[in-house]
């Protein structure tokens, strides 16, 4: 199967520190590490014996939260334990699917990963970066590096066994799932379309309410004499009192069950582009205009099918994935430290 970034693009990025991947697409322009977040190489987990540290976990964090880069490296106060929790069991679960590809002795061609660390080394604006990248995060050890490229390989690798391939979704069982489950793919009778309001104010006086008659009367004058949606919008905009004139008065599709009896009245008599006579809701005077009528059916296997088939991959991948993370930790000892 085919997947726009694969799991091997993914953690090559997490090996980036955060200055060299905000320099990668803002120029030599620098992010620092959240001040609770520096670290300092301590472990935050064993799988087999395996030391995973708070380096590894901090740009997983910021893999799963690139956006804390463009706010000084901190992460927002609510999610951070969400996404600290997201990343050890993404970094442990990384670190077993590796062992897993080891113990099948997998194992990666001199050219495919020579072709992987090129591709690494231009995601860094310059040769100096690189240079710096490798002296702070492997200690100058270009062969360490190399080894962490080789390990994202075989990572990839694997999944693309256990989980990219077996997760290929064939037209057959696409439209298997379509026969078999047939209210998903039902839509309800709806209309598209935009409304003038006119509301007195709560509790209004019978000289308040005559008042406002008199505004909806205006209203339907100049309603009725727009021609097209861009005319009808414009004047929702500036006479309008209900909160859809900051969209034109445009209502986009609702079911006709969850409309006022008198507007499904009203827009049923109506054509696309005409414009209704003052409708009274409660104490509301409206004025709709109708876009179109959409009446109760099915989707079509054929207009569905290529993104049924994208939902129902992402929803096998998902697990596939979580039973490989469970078969692997029931034969692993992975420690939280």
């Amino acid at each position: 199967m085919k997947r726009a970034i694969t799991i091997c693009g993914m953690v090559l990025a997490a090996m980036l520190p955060a200055q060299a991947q905000v320099a990668g697409s803002h120029g030599a322009t620098a992010v620092a590490t959240h001040a609770n977040a520096q670290p300092t190489g301590r472990p935050v987990a064993r799988v087999n014996g395996a030391v995973l540290t708070d380096r590894d976990l901090l740009r997983e964090m910021y893999s799963i939260f690139p956006y804390a880069r463009q706010h000084n490296g901190g992460f927002p106060q609510e999610m951070e334990g969400q996404i600290r929790s997201g990343a050890l069991q993404m970094i442990i679960f990384e670190e077993l699917v590796y062992q897993e590809a080891l113990r099948r002795n997998m194992s990666v061609s001199p050219s495919r990963l020579q072709k992987a660390e090129t591709d690494f080394q231009k995601q860094f604006t310059t040769p100096e970066q690189y240079q710096d990248f490798v002296k702070s995060e492997f200690n100058g050890s270009a062969q360490l590096v190399r080894e962490k490229i080789r390990r994202s390989l075989l990572i990839d690798a694997l999944l693309r066994i256990e989980v990219g391939e077996k997760s290929v979704v064939t037209t057959a069982e696409a439209k298997g799932y379509y026969d078999q489950n047939p209210a998903p793919f039902q839509y309800p009778d709806s209309f598209s379309f935009q409304t003038i309001s006119i509301l007195p104010p709560p509790n209004a006086t019978p000289g308040q309410l005559k008042e406002g008659r008199k505004r909806a009367e205006d209203a339907l004058r100049q309603a009725k004499e727009t021609k097209s949606y861009e005319e009808f919008g414009l004047l929702a905009e500036k006479i309008s009192d209900d909160d859809y004139r900051v969209m034109m008065g445009d209502h986009k599709f609702v079911a006709s069950e969850k409309l006022a009896p008198a507007i499904v009245q009203a827009l049923l008599a109506m054509q696309p582009g005409q414009v209704s006579d003052i409708l009274q809701i409660e104490q509301a005077y409206t004025i709709v205009r109708l876009n179109q009528h959409v009446v109760a059916g099915k989707m079509s296997f054929i207009q569905i099918k290529d993104k049924l088939k994208r939902q129902l991959e992402a929803k096998k991948t998902e697990q596939l994935r979580t039973a490989l993370d469970k078969r692997l930790r029931g034969k692993a000892k992975v420690e939280v430290l």
